[in-house]
């Protein structure tokens, strides 16, 4: 499914999309996405990992050393991905430099085939991104960018143009990481970004009652990491729980 049939489904049903991030390779992945989905997870954000990845925290961090503890690479990836057999849009965040080694247009190709429709690579500018963009409309996958509380003027701009699928917005300035509020810079990037295509907030999400209050904002969708990992990491009734908080985060959408 596209991410763009997602949210018009969504949208007729007058529901704000639940996006979940997890690590691929931390864990019983299968089994973790299948809970997630059960729980009512609209779009599973499933993390290639990277040695350096610079845009998360200590929680997301870990994950991923986890992950590649546990052996998971590009190769691996995309086998298990091809296995999942989900029925929601699918998207891999990850970091350039993995791209770049695997070569633009076979990384995209292999997203396809493996039944990803988007990729998010936070350390991409959007200024250099035309290369792995026309990779991705030729083969039907959206390119999604970040949008910070200080992305503003031509890049601002650029991004609006050149992003597909959904707007990732951040909440707040600097690592991804579960947090006890709303940061008061959401409302003023929600209020920023005038467009028409989705706008999905994430970084610091962690509660129902802090997803509804940025649906509430304005927003068409929150994205949800670091909650979600802690379960994982945790170790104990990881399948059960993460389906819990995935209903109760879901539930406050609507």
């Amino acid at each position: 499914m596209r991410i763009s049939d997602k949210f018009d489904e969504l949208k007729i049903k007058g529901d704000g999309a639940l996006i979940a991030y997890v690590c691929a390779g931390d864990g019983d992945t299968a089994g973790i996405v299948h809970a997630l989905i059960r729980g009512g997870a609209d779009i599973v954000e499933l993390g290639l990992p990277f040695s350096d990845p610079i845009a998360d925290g200590p929680t997301i961090q870990a994950s991923i050393e986890r992950a590649l503890d546990a052996g998971m690479n590009t190769d691996r990836y995309f086998e298990m991905v091809k296995g999942l057999d989900v029925d929601v849009p699918l998207v891999v965040m990850t970091y350039y430099n993995l791209i770049f080694k695997r070569g633009l247009e076979r990384f995209v190709k292999d997203c396809k085939d493996s039944g990803i429709t988007g990729i998010i690579v936070p350390d991409l500018p959007p200024e250099e991104s035309w290369e792995l963009g026309r990779y991705c409309e030729g083969n039907g996958v959206d390119l999604i960018f970040l949008i910070a509380p200080t992305t503003t003027g031509d890049r601002l701009e650029d991004i609006l143009k050149r992003g597909t699928g959904f707007l990732y917005l951040v909440s707040r300035l600097g690592v991804t990481g579960a947090r006890d509020d709303v940061a008061g810079s959401t409302k003023e990037v929600l209020d920023r970004v005038k467009t028409n295509k989705p706008k999905a907030v994430g970084f610091g999400i962690s509660s129902g009652a802090q997803a509804a209050e940025i649906i509430k904002s304005g927003a068409q969708g929150v994205i949800v990491g670091s909650a979600f990992v802690d379960i994982i990491a945790s170790g104990q009734d990881v399948v059960g729980r993460l389906e819990v908080l995935s209903r109760e985060i879901k539930s406050s959408l609507g």
